[in-house]
């Protein structure tokens, strides 16, 4: 369950409220009410009669201690009352099986309330918080015009510029959307998971985290994949598992079913995988490029904080994404977003959208949620505040940290050159060997004609 029982009870018209404001259907709420009603009573029921059964056994157990005959009057009555009831017991059991299966399967359906002071809409009403740009930057929404071009090229025509892309190939290899990448292309993206991993480990204290990219359904449910973004998992064959959208997904889970010690809290992990999503949107110029992709790397930022430490610690979360974005020069911009646009098991995100200048278009790189209790009631991960104390839901928050396609495509467009190089910002140069430049296949031929000829 992830919206609770209790909670069901006692804050229906909030619930309600919420179902509305995301665009889902608020009846489910009155579904699971009549559910959780049902399982009550039933409930009830059945413990009436097992504790029937319980006496009736007792008194069977009574008389032949005392040395009553099996086959005494009083002995087979009672038997024969206590297997009635048993009978009984059979069927109310399963009606209560599937009253508790009803009630589960609609608190899944429930959306997680905004907070209250979340904007109510859809896109449109998503609120620009703040806007970063470096220091010298044209304003945002110039042409980014230079000398050579009159304007600054879109990433995919840099990539081919510099022979980084091989999306023909990996579409012969996969399909669609799932790009190889060559040479310095494969060198830029190793380059920015290690320079995000880095900072994420060695500044901002998070541990490291290894996971699997194979999930179960348990680990989906957990999150909130399934039953809200099931059709958009890839399922891996016979076997019934699925590739992780996200690292949110495995790093997350690995404390489901734990009691936490309050004492180790805020527990804050780090983790790069592969993500893989079957919905990459239309075709056309939304998907041009590495913009929209079936497969796409990503560092992600997961934290369980104390219910009180959430709310701060969803700003400094997504503090530690805008850094990076600083420090790769690129312009970008924070979204509060409004409830329609937020997502299923989020009450409250920001999403960071960096500046793509050869598009002239903001593109999505991060979103920060804070999921209060949601996920954790799902997966029942609690904590103990201190030693003997009752165990409590911990609050789970996610962040980007950041997506690998489209902070690469903001970098080729923002630092394109005149002659068909690209400028690289200097927190990647030693993650590249000292490079301060990304040539394009033809000034590499000629500086590897001119090595030969020097050797000669």
């Amino acid at each position: 369950m992830s919206v609770g029982a209790q909670r069901l009870r006692e804050d229906a018209d909030r619930l309600r409220a919420g179902a509305i404001a995301k665009r889902e259907d608020p009846a489910l709420v009155d579904v699971a009410i009549a559910a959780d009603t049902q399982r009550r009573e039933l409930s009830a029921e059945v413990d009436a009669l097992r504790a029937e059964k319980k006496a009736r056994s007792a008194e069977v157990g009574a008389l032949l201690a005392a040395k009553t005959a099996a086959d005494d009057p009083k002995v087979v009555e009672l038997k024969a009352a206590s297997q009635a009831i048993a009978t009984k017991l059979v069927g109310l059991e399963e009606r209560l099986a599937a009253a508790e299966g009803a009630l589960d399967d609609a608190l899944l359906r429930i959306p997680n309330p905004p907070d209250l002071d979340i904007p109510v809409g859809g896109s449109e009403a998503n609120t620009t918080i703040r806007t970063w740009v470096p220091k010298g930057h044209p304003p945002i929404g110039a042409d980014g015009s230079d000398p050579a071009t009159g304007a600054a090229p879109e990433h995919d025509v840099v990539g081919e510029r510099l022979g980084i892309f091989d999306l023909e190939r990996g579409a012969k290899v996969a399909g669609t959307a799932f790009p190889a990448y060559r040479g310095d292309g494969a060198a830029l993206i190793r380059g920015l998971i290690n320079l995000f991993l880095d900072t994420h480990v060695r500044e901002n204290g998070f541990t490291e985290i290894w996971s699997p990219i194979l999930i179960n359904e348990a680990s989906a449910r957990g999150t909130g994949q399934i039953p809200d973004k099931e059709d958009q998992m890839y399922v891996v064959g016979r076997d019934g598992f699925y590739l992780a959208p996200t690292a949110e997904v495995p790093v997350t889970n690995l404390h489901r079913d734990e009691i936490l010690n309050g004492a180790e809290l805020p527990i804050r992990y780090a983790a790069y995988t592969p993500c893989f999503r079957r919905e990459a949107g239309a075709a056309g110029r939304e998907t041009r490029g590495i913009l929209r992709l079936h497969q796409f790397d990503k560092v992600e930022m997961v934290s369980f904080e104390r219910p009180d430490d959430s709310a701060t610690a969803l700003e400094w979360l997504t503090g530690r994404a805008e850094t990076l974005l600083q420090r790769l020069e690129l312009p970008y911009r924070v979204l509060l977003m409004a409830t329609g646009d937020m997502g299923f098991v989020q009450m409250r995100k920001y999403d960071l959208e960096v500046w793509a200048a050869g598009s002239k278009r903001w593109l999505e790189v991060s979103s920060c949620s804070n999921f209060g209790d949601y996920q954790a009631r799902r997966m029942a991960i609690r904590y103990r505040a201190e030693a003997g104390a009752k165990p409590e839901l911990v609050h789970t928050l996610n962040g980007s940290g950041l997506a690998i396609p489209r902070v690469l495509a903001a970098l080729l467009e923002s630092g394109a050159q005149p002659d068909g190089s690209v400028k690289l910002p200097a927190v990647l140069h030693g993650y590249l060997g000292g490079r301060t430049h990304l040539l394009p296949t033809s000034q590499r031929s000629e500086e590897h004609t001119s090595e030969l000829q020097s050797l000669a």
